[in-house]
């Protein structure tokens, strides 16, 4: 018996893995404004930074924006400078170069953190691939919540701490789980869902 219920775990956990592979959400990242380090997971690493392997490091300076398209990296650096300035949400769309030169666009979303002097502390988020609905409109940018209190934008958050909580040491089967919610969450976001 106690294999029927390992084996049908195994197949939720396949069944999870495969869904996330075939998500739009491919990365998080997070960015200690006090410090001036930001730090990606594998999937942001690689699309940000151009390198896998600098997850969980801590980066700072340019080389956290590497692959960020050089039209796109002044401007990006810039709505991040505000948005952090700002404080609440932080939604933006970009470029990234692949490293065999592909072209691939990001929507970035998350939220900055302030301090009780009303100073930034932290901001966190996550990165959704964009490039198969992306239509040549306009970037999308926004500087500060649509509401307080939407119960969206909430769980978004939660969801976000979830998927940083869960470090490389959590079991695979909960790291998968919370993204396939933080993908559920980005779509619903990005359809515009009513709150």
């Amino acid at each position: 018996m106690r294999s029927d219920v390992t084996h049908g775990f195994s197949e939720d956990v396949d069944h999870l893995r495969g869904a996330l592979e075939a998500s739009c959400v491919v990365g998080t990242w997070d960015w200690d404004h006090v410090r001036g380090v930001v730090t990606y997971d594998a999937g942001a690493a690689r699309l940000l930074a151009g390198d896998a392997a600098l997850a969980e490091r801590e980066i700072k300076g340019m080389s956290a924006a590497a692959a960020v398209h050089p039209d796109d990296r002044e401007w990006l650096a810039e709505h991040m400078r505000q948005a952090a300035r700002v404080g609440g949400l932080v939604l933006s769309e970009y470029r990234v170069i692949a490293p065999d030169g592909a072209v691939n666009w990001l929507l970035s979303r998350g939220r900055t953190y302030r301090d009780h002097f009303d100073r930034p502390l932290r901001s966190r988020g996550i990165l959704i691939d964009i490039t198969e609905m992306r239509d040549g409109g306009a970037r999308y940018v926004m500087g500060s919540a649509p509401q307080a209190g939407d119960p969206l934008e909430r769980a978004a958050d939660l969801a976000i701490a979830l998927k940083q909580t869960l470090d490389s040491g959590a079991p695979a089967e909960l790291r998968a789980a919370a993204d396939v919610l933080l993908f559920n969450l980005g779509r619903a976001i990005a359809q515009g869902w009513p709150s």
